[in-house]
């Protein structure tokens, strides 16, 4: 986690209406935490946050302007989400770009490019996560008014991304059967922000011990009604499923 950017100590326990309430949360806790007692690193962390805040605001503003559904995609490393995009651009009929954030390379930039969608990377350094700032500059390099849904493929990373709005309206959570339901217990954080559960490479159940019902269970107890699909990239069923899901948010904003 990054050690000054304040993501490691903010408490983000999110509501459904998670971009106007939850950086209250983290700015309230600040003062409560047991890791902090020295009022200037308090404003210097409170000011970042609000400083991001008032970004990814324009961010969604931006997005909105071209019609434009923003969707943060967020999971732990080799989940599976640059293979989701890959196949939704062989499935999906809706326009969509990527912006790509990792700590180092433009491989999966480059392999969205390579199925012929526009995208962008950013290369974070050292930083565990996207910011609202990366994304602004990113958006202005992909072809927004050409497009109806943008992806915001975030470091992969279970804890911070969760606590940063980077100007999504809606976010995607992924957890593979490989890494085991557990983590959905281990991560509260990142799943409550969830408006959507993927349990990917579901082809592997048969091979894992991986209890599909059980994971829901956790989730559902974490965040009550949250939308949950079992997908696999070997199963074009299961991934026009998450398509008609997005689709009917994009409907919904229309």
């Amino acid at each position: 986690m990054c050690k000054d950017c304040g993501c490691s100590i903010t408490d983000h326990h999110h509501h459904d209406e998670h971009h106007s309430h939850e950086h209250h949360h983290a700015h309230e806790n600040l003062h409560h935490n047991p890791q902090l007692n020295d009022p200037k690193t308090i404003s210097v962390i409170t000011k970042i946050l609000d400083k991001n805040d008032q970004e990814a605001g324009h961010n969604r503003e931006h997005f909105e302007s071209h019609g434009v559904l923003a969707i943060n995609l967020m999971s732990s490393p080799g989940s599976g989400k640059t293979a989701l995009l890959e196949k939704m651009a062989d499935l999906a009929q809706f326009r969509f770009g990527v912006i790509e954030g990792d700590l180092e390379t433009s491989r999966d930039a480059d392999r969205i490019k390579a199925k012929g969608i526009a995208a962008y990377q950013i290369q974070t350094g050292s930083a565990c996560h996207l910011d609202a700032f990366m994304v602004h500059k990113a958006l202005h390099e992909l072809p927004i008014a050409e497009l109806d849904v943008c992806f915001i493929e975030n470091v992969g990373n279970l804890v911070c991304p969760a606590s940063y709005d980077v100007g999504a309206h809606l976010n995607i959570v992924l957890v593979s059967v490989p890494e085991g339901e557990d983590k959905i217990e281990k991560y509260p954080v990142m799943f409550r922000t969830a408006d959507l559960i993927l349990i990917t490479k579901c082809d592997l159940l048969p091979y894992f011990d991986f209890e599909a019902d059980r994971a829901k269970e956790t989730a559902r107890r974490l965040k009550p009604g949250v939308d949950i699909l079992e997908v696999s990239t070997k199963d074009d069923e299961s991934i026009r499923q998450v398509i008609r899901w997005i689709e009917f948010k994009k409907s919904m904003r229309n």
